[in-house]
């Protein structure tokens, strides 16, 4: 049996929803990661800093979290697009990890509202150096806007995740 963690950061719910959706398919756990000083979510704010964070490839200051990678053996990343690609705190995520993210599997899931979730997994493939993640699936606003077709995307990834199959999902 596998072991599986779902290391996300959500802004408005989104990913948040699709994390736990996972965790209750397939058993894993949740390490939601929250950036010390918080983005704005609401107005201009929310899209013109959290817009330029992305853009320049910041890497915010996260909160304290647990974290031992040798406790898992599947790592599923999640996170919102921002400005096409991945969420700042993800990106930290990533930096902060990357010598001990090695002989792992690894999946990825985008939330958007509207384009570059493919794109913004592609990114964080390249971040961690890997020929492709065992899964991946970007939903478009899973939990604002509730939809089968989401639903489904969300079974075939957990199905994917629990069996080991390499599945690629994408919003058309």
């Amino acid at each position: 049996m596998y072991k599986t963690l779902v290391v996300y950061y959500s802004m408005g719910g989104n990913t948040d929803y699709v994390a736990h959706q996972i965790a209750e398919k397939t058993g894993a756990e949740l390490l939601r990661l929250e950036p010390v000083t918080a983005y704005p979510d609401k107005g201009l704010k929310k899209f013109l800093w959290g817009g330029k964070s992305a853009l320049m490839s910041e890497h915010p200051q996260l909160k304290p979290y647990a974290f031992d990678v040798n406790e898992y053996d599947r790592i599923v990343f999640g996170f919102p697009v921002w400005a096409g690609t991945v969420a700042p705190p993800v990106r930290t995520f990533l930096s902060d990890h990357f010598s001990s993210l090695r002989s792992r599997q690894f999946f990825a899931f985008a939330c958007q509202s509207g384009a570059g979730g493919e794109k913004a997994i592609e990114r964080v493939r390249q971040m961690l150096c890997l020929n492709a993640f065992r899964a991946t699936m970007v939903l478009n606003d899973p939990k604002d806007k509730p939809s089968e077709e989401n639903e489904q995307k969300i079974r075939a990834f957990c199905d994917a995740l629990t069996a080991g199959k390499d599945t690629h999902e994408s919003a058309d």
